[in-house]
Order: C-alpha cells, then sequence, then structure tokens
C-alpha cells in the first residue's frame, strides 16, 4: 500500500521540481530530485558554485539468476527502480503490469534497465524470484528482480530512492512499501517518480525517459 509518507515526499518532490518553471514554460531538461549542496570553488582563480546532488548509494544484491547486482550493472544505463514482494495482495499486481508496458517500449533499448527490490527476502527467494520473472515472460540481462539484506533493502528504499519501504503489521501482507516508480539517470541521480498504479502517471514517466536519453545525445 501507499503510506501517508509516501504521497506527502512525492508532492513534496513535486513542487520542488516544478517550482522553478515560469507559468506555461516548459523545461527541456528533467529536475533533478532530492538534497543537493552548494558550495564555492575556485576554478582558474575564479570563484564559482559547484552543485552536488543527491545520488543513489552503491548497492550489491542477487537477482533472479542468482547474479550479484550492483551500481555498476546499470553504468551508462538509464534505469526505473521499484519495490515489491511476489504475494503482495493490493498494488503489485498493478505496477508489474504497468512496468511491463514500460519494460516492452525499451527492451530493444540497451541504455534502458530495470530494477525491482523484494521487500520481502525471507520469503522472496533467488528461486521464487526467478518464478515470478519467468511467469512475467521478461528477460532477466534487462529486468533485475533482486533479494538480500533486509536491512540493506530498506535502508536503500529510504536514503537512496527517498520511498517507504519496510515491515508493517498492520498492512495487507504484513508490509508496506510505496507504488513509486523511480526514474534515475545514468549519473544515479533521480530525475522523477511516478505512480506506478496510475496509467497516466506510467505514461509521463515514458515521455520523460524519452526526454532523458535525449540528454545523452
Amino acid at each position: 500500500m501507499i503510506s501517508r509518507y509516501s504521497t506527502v515526499l512525492f508532492l513534496t518532490l513535486f513542487i520542488f521540481s516544478c517550482g522553478g518553471e515560469k507559468s506555461g514554460e516548459k523545461s527541456k531538461k528533467l529536475p533533478v530530485l532530492g538534497h543537493k549542496k552548494i558550495e564555492n570553488i575556485e576554478v582558474d582563480g575564479e570563484i564559482k558554485a559547484d552543485t552536488t546532488y543527491h545520488t543513489v548509494p552503491d548497492f550489491e544484491f542477487v537477482d533472479q539468476d542468482g547474479s550479484i547486482i550492483t551500481e555498476g550493472t546499470f553504468a551508462d544505463k538509464i534505469y526505473v527502480s521499484d519495490f515489491f514482494f511476489t504475494t503482495c495482495p493490493t498494488i503489485c499486481p498493478t505496477m508489474k503490469a504497468q512496468m511491463l508496458r514500460v519494460y516492452e517500449k525499451y527492451i530493444d533499448n540497451d541504455e534502458v534497465g530495470f530494477l525491482s527490490h523484494t521487500i520481502d527476502p525471507k520469503h522472496d527467494s533467488v528461486a521464487v524470484l526467478h518464478d515470478f520473472a519467468e511467469k512475467l515472460g521478461i528477460e532477466s540481462s534487462k529486468w533485475h528482480f533482486v533479494t538480500g539484506d533486509k536491512d540493506e533493502i530498506y535502508e536503500q528504499g529510504m536514503k537512496g530512492y527517498m520511498v517507504t519501504a519496510g515491515e508493517d503489521d498492520s498492512a495487507p501482507g504484513g508490509f508496506i512499501h510505496s507504488g513509486a516508480f523511480i526514474l534515475v539517470d545514468k549519473d544515479r541521480r533521480i530525475r522523477g517518480i511516478y505512480d506506478g498504479t496510475v496509467e497516466a502517471d506510467v505514461n509521463q514517466l515514458m515521455d520523460d525517459m524519452q526526454l532523458l536519453l535525449s540528454e545523452y545525445r
């Protein structure tokens, strides 16, 4: 389920990303979301402002084929990330149906990847994730379903991608997670967060992916 925290965070990021545009003005580049740090540095004897943006931290998980997946797996790629669990009784089936739409559009684009983290690693073993991916009919080299240490997955969700992921006995299935699809650029910066249960939002994600890819051409 999508928590109140996720909704507030999403709205905050949306406002942050759109606040700099004038009315009726369409940005040619996607915003960079999250915290940023501005420092003055000296370049050729001149003091200039240098901006450091939030980036997704290093990670190491195991995918449905038993392969080690790290940030290096997505080198020179943009990718879409999300959080789920295979026994989810609420939003996960809708999310995966929507993610399949994105996957099918970009299946032949080597600059695009997909990364789905289980938040129930105790149940979602490599074998379970393999069966899950096989039923979806996806290529494992393109879309990685990963498992690993529970705390590391939760921390990566909250601090890395800025979305909710964790255990909650009161939630359906015993877990709570954001329904967000997170768009990450080739520099591991977050460039968009979209509701993965809403078709219109996912359409916007696909449009934004085209815009993001154009930045590298």
